[in-house]
């Protein structure tokens, strides 16, 4: 683990050493989720699916879905008025 020591500006803004933010590969505009408790301070990078992935892991959700109910001999019908 890494130890760097870095301070807090007087708008609360604190600068994450270079060194750190290659490490977890963070760039301008990166998302952390922050957890505090006491006297210390946890960052979290977050990553958001860009929407190529999210389409992707849809269409295999659905797909799944459908072979699950074919299997259960469940048809789209069934649900329709």
């Amino acid at each position: 683990m890494e130890i760097e020591l870095t301070k807090m500006s007087s708008r609360g803004q604190i600068v994450i050493p270079q060194g750190i933010r290659e490490k977890i590969k963070a760039k301008e505009g990166s998302l952390f989720a922050v957890f505090g408790s006491d006297d210390s301070l946890v960052l979290k990078r977050i990553e958001m699916p860009n929407k190529e992935k999210l389409i992707r892991d849809l269409e295999k959700i659905a797909k799944d879905g459908r072979k699950r109910a074919e299997e259960l001999g469940l048809k789209e019908s069934m649900f329709r008025k």
